[in-house]
This record gives structure tokens, sequence and C-alpha cells, in this order.
């Protein structure tokens, strides 16, 4: 899945997760797939070639439309109506979204279909197609969500559970808004490892070799600034974490595999950090070897995405509803059930899922990155700190 490659390993290259950092740009193919997802879907919903009219409409609909001026009540008949929901980077496999979809189909009638891509191709798209949108909600990191304001591609929803969402996790008006975070986390094949590590000191302390992936990837920034809070530094004090990783490398410990499925499937990665909701879903999925997720007590971060709203989306009230669902109590123990951390802080997820998962209380001392700008520089520093410190070392 390109949602799932894209974003373990571009989260700063693509500024996603907060998997978010240093940006990135859409490719012509991006461009030319857009612009041909367009020329199909107007055929679609016109069923003839005068195109423009079945968008403009739904351009002249949305235009006129402040979503957040409805009741709940009149936004859930107006979707029914729209009766569809194009997304653009949300697959059934990424973070649960295929159970969320079927949900609001049974209980809405509204029928979806998803475009998987980057959280940068997402907002190209928006901007390539501008008044002619053919698709209507996206998922992206969160540096994303402001930048899709900036460029004024969005349009904003707060959903009714708005005031139990911390602030900075939404955007004004709801023209972007967090669903899910997720945690860093330690997975480990116990059948290879015998004790697995449950903090970073325990790493530091013991005998194991470590993969944490391509460090041109979010993945491996975030698990370095990760280690930085475990041994006392923080987004603007690094260096606790290059000592870390400086003995690691001297030590013959870090192993440069890549933290792919298939590189847990085949027992060559042994302990991994990774996403919590990567985790889990690579934890039920490897029957090879028996895996332990777990989030360590000394060091973990919080990264999430944001769901924005196409400002030019041709089923606006079907997007909305779908967000509102998002957040309702369901649809956050829904995220929860793939390994994914609910945002609302009022939400309290069911037992079953906390046992197949996380319990709360796990990772309830993980740091959220809610600076976006200081983060975002961190994981540049990660980056070049990590080209000249470590990788000159595992090359001896």
């Amino acid at each position: 899945m390109k949602k799932r490659t894209m974003r373990l390993t571009a989260l700063v290259l693509g500024a996603s997760l907060l998997l978010a950092g240093c940006g990135s740009t859409a490719t012509q193919t991006t461009t030319d797939s857009a612009n041909t997802d367009t020329q199909d879907q107007q055929t679609e919903q016109s069923g003839d070639t005068t195109e423009d009219t079945s968008t403009d409409t739904a351009q002249d609909t949305t235009a006129a439309t402040d979503l957040n001026a409805l009741s709940l009540d009149e936004l859930t008949e107006l979707a029914k109506k729209d009766g569809d929901i194009q997304s653009v980077g949300m697959p059934d496999s990424w973070a649960n979204w295929g159970n969320a979809w079927k949900a609001i189909e049974e209980k809405y009638g509204i029928t979806h279909a998803d475009a998987d891509m980057s959280s940068a191709e997402e907002l190209q798209m928006f901007q390539t197609e501008g008044e002619n949108g053919t698709k209507d909600i996206g998922d992206v990191g969160q540096a994303f969500g402001p930048q899709a304001v900036e460029q004024d591609l969005v349009q904003g929803y707060k959903t009714s559970y708005w005031d139990s969402v911390p602030d900075w996790a939404k955007g004004e008006d709801g023209k972007w808004m967090i669903a899910y975070t997720g945690a860093t986390t330690f997975l480990t094949n116990t059948d290879q490892v015998a004790d697995a590590p449950k903090s970073w000191e325990d790493i530091k302390n013991g005998d194991y070799s470590v993969a944490i992936g391509d460090i041109n990837g979010g993945n491996a920034q975030a698990a370095v600034i990760a280690s930085a809070y475990a041994f006392g530094g923080d987004l603007n004090n690094l260096d606790p974490a290059f000592e870390f990783w400086t003995e690691m490398a001297k030590a013959g410990r870090i192993n440069t595999l890549d933290i792919l499925q298939q590189n847990f499937e085949t027992g060559e990665v042994g302990v991994g950090v990774i996403w919590s909701f990567t985790a889990i879903p690579y934890k039920n999925a490897i029957s090879q070897y028996k895996l332990e997720a777990t989030i360590p007590s000394d060091g973990a971060i919080m990264s999430g995405y944001a769901s924005v709203i196409n400002k030019y989306a041709p089923h606006p009230y079907a997007a909305a509803l779908a967000r509102e669902y998002f957040f309702s109590d369901e649809g956050q123990a829904n995220l929860a059930a793939s390994g994914a951390i609910p945002t609302r802080t009022d939400v309290e997820i069911p037992q079953d899922i906390q046992d197949a998962t996380f319990s709360q209380d796990a990772y309830a001392n993980a740091i959220p990155m809610e600076d976006t700008d200081a983060y975002t520089a961190a994981c540049e520093t990660v980056v070049t700190r990590w080209q000249e410190e470590i990788i000159p070392l595992l090359v001896q």
C-alpha cells in the first residue's frame, strides 16, 4: 500500500506525521493521475459529456454552505443525499479505515472509494483539480494541515466532539482535525529475543540489535527523537540521543535493515522501533514468529494524522459526516483497534481492544509533538547529525 510505504519512509521528507518534516512536491505522474481521475469522476457524475455541469453544481453548494452552521440531523440528511464519499490516502488497511467506511455505509447508506497516496500528493490533487474537485476528504500528516489552510484548499467542520479534542490537534474552525496518533513502539521477535525490551534503558544495557529504518524516513527520525527524551534530552537537545546511538553503532548493534513487515517475517529484524499503529498490524499479520509490541516506558513520542475536507468536495456533507464518525466513541475505538491512539480526551477504549493492543496506561507518558515547527527542525537535525556522526561508524 502506498499509504503505508510512503508515510513510514517519508515522515519528514513528505512533511508527514507530524509524520511531519521537510516537505516534498508531487510528481508529474501524480498530476497526470489527478487529471485522469477528474475526467473519469466527472463523467460518472454527469452521465453525459457535459461534465462541468455536475461539478459546478457541487461547487456552488460547497461555496454557499457553512458545514459548522448545520445541526447534526441536517448534516446527516444532506450526507445521505450525497450518497458517496471519495477519499485520498485512507485505504482500508491503514488505521482500520476499512472498518470505518463499512460502518458509515451500514449506518447511512453512503458508499466509498479511496485513492491511496501520500500527504503531499493528496494536497497536490486538491490544488491541481481546484474547482473541478473529485475527492472529498484526505488523511494527512499534521504539518500538512496548516499547509492546506494556507493554500486555501480545505473547508472546516468542527464535529460535535470539538471540545474534547486538544487544541494542538485541531485547526481553526475544524479545517483540519487529528483523530488519532501513533506512539513509539518496540516490536520484538520473542522467538529470537528472550527478553523483550521495555525501555530504552533496557536496550542500552542489553545486547539487542535494533532496527529503526532509513534515517531519511520519518520513522527513524522519530525513533532518534524518542531516544533523546529517554536519556534526558528533548527537541532542542538531541545530544543524549546521539551519545546513545554512537555507543550502539560502535558496538555493532544497529540493524541497518528497514522496518518493513517482510523483514520481520523473515526473522531478519529481532527488535524494531516503529509506530504503534504499524506494530499491531504487523503483529497480527505475521504468523511465523511470536511478536511482542511494547511502548517504551522512558521515551515515547506521539504524532498524528489529520483529516482535511476538500474546499471543492463533490460530497461535502458526506465528508463532514465521515469525520463526525471518526471522532465518535465507536470511531475512536475502531482506530484504537489498529494500535492507534485516539485523540479525544474523554473517550474510554473498550477493554477487549486494550487487551489486544495497548492499555491506555501504556501510552500515558508518551509525549505529543505539539509544536510542529520544532519537531520539523529536530527531524532535519537528526538527519544531518546521523549522516555525519553515525553512518561513518556503520561502514567501518
